[in-house]
């Protein structure tokens, strides 16, 4: 794991989860950081939300420092926005930055008040325990259901020399991201302003997050930042744009694919690509639609090679195709020809299913160059009893 220079982190516990597990975390860059972020489109927001981008619009994309609080979500309550008015201005004051430059986020279960003393007690200590290696503590301290933390890096080289990629995300249910997923914060050492750096967020969110499910439930707290603080001296320039991109953009997918391997009661990471629809819109809008099915995703639990399910899936998601040309393939092996049972083995095809990886390959015959990758993961009965036992 390579972190990139200047920044520093901390977690604790601060009696926010029942549990005493790390659950509050601070993140600082030591030079002020430009910043990005995208956030939920989900109706019903938490007041972490709002306060982000009320807070990049006051600093043009300015930002010293992220507080996050897992155990509670500060949402649908009377007193959600004064507790994250009061978690900002007091992280503010721990770090030495105006209010504005200081982005807050929260994780966990929605419409119960947060005790925002919690925090501010808490706060002093955090910050007198920031350094540059406890990265994974933070990582750690964000999680909610997930049972793994969820990180990534890459190195850069430029014509000035290497810059450093970082990002730690959190999510195992209630994935359906519509602008971003659960939490994710990402750091760089590179030098780029904020517009550009919000173009590429979005580009590398695009691919990424945005094509990930677990549930098909969208969260209220969903949020993706991305700090670019120059702590390496290394401006991105027009000719080292692209291999920054590509860096973000493997550190951003190597997350999503995290979080949907991880979902909830899953025991399948499942990889579906759709290729020959009319346009890029149509792939991504099948590949959602079976990802997204409950009939395709307990068969694939069952390890049961039910490729009409796929196609049926396809046939109900809006997008315009001749069934005639589909052809699907389970792990290679081709199921379905020409919208019809392929002759293929069928207890061949269970054994390879029983995998923890699967693929699914959902190809239209004919001109179109409509393609797109999605990635989700299996539904078992874990995840019933996950979430029936949340608040319990």
């Amino acid at each position: 794991m390579t972190i990139p220079l200047g920044y520093r982190f901390a977690a604790t516990y601060a009696g926010i989860r029942k549990k005493p597990n790390l659950d509050l975390a601070l993140m600082v860059s030591d030079h002020e950081a430009a910043a990005a972020g995208v956030f939920t489109r989900n109706l019903v927001r938490a007041a972490p939300v709002v306060l982000c981008e009320e807070h990049l619009r006051a600093s043009k994309g300015r930002c010293r420092a992220i507080i996050v609080n897992a155990g509670n979500a500060n949402c649908a309550t009377p007193t959600m926005m004064k507790v994250a008015k009061a978690t900002a201005r007091a992280t503010a004051k721990a770090v030495g930055a105006p209010i504005n430059r200081v982005l807050v986020s929260s994780t966990g279960v929605i419409g119960v008040p947060l005790n925002e003393n919690l925090i501010l007690d808490s706060l002093p200590a955090l910050a007198a325990g920031l350094s540059p290696h406890r990265f994974p503590d933070v990582a750690l301290a964000i999680m909610t259901t997930d049972t793994v933390p969820k990180t990534a890096s890459a190195e850069i080289e430029t014509p000035q020399g290497t810059v450093r990629i970082a990002g730690m995300t959190k999510g195992a249910g209630m994935i359906h991201p519509n602008m971003a997923t659960m939490l994710s914060y990402i750091f760089t050492d590179a030098a780029i302003a904020a517009g550009p750096l919000q173009a590429m967020l979005k580009k590398a969110v695009g691919r990424s997050f945005n094509r990930i499910s677990v549930d098909s439930d969208t969260s209220t707290n969903d949020t993706v930042i991305l700090l670019a603080n120059g702590g390496s001296g290394i401006a991105i320039s027009r000719s080292s744009r692209d291999a920054f991109e590509d860096g973000l953009a493997r550190v951003t997918e190597s997350l999503a694919i995290a979080i949907a391997k991880d979902g909830e009661g899953a025991r399948k990471l499942v990889t579906i690509d759709v290729e020959g629809a009319a346009t890029e819109h149509d792939a991504d809008t099948i590949a959602r639609a079976i990802a997204n099915s409950p009939l395709v995703k307990t068969a694939l639990a069952g390890a049961d090679p039910n490729w009409g399910r796929l196609l049926s899936s396809a046939g109900a998601s809006g997008a315009t195709f001749d069934p005639s040309k589909v052809d699907i393939y389970i792990n290679g092996i081709l199921v379905c020809r020409r919208g019809f049972r392929a002759d293929f083995n069928e207890p061949e095809v269970q054994k390879t299913m029983e995998a923890a990886e699967v693929q699914l390959r959902f190809h239209i015959r004919g001109e179109g160059t409509g393609k797109a990758r999605f990635w989700t993961c299996d539904m078992t009965e874990d995840y019933i009893r996950i979430n029936a036992e949340y608040r319990t």
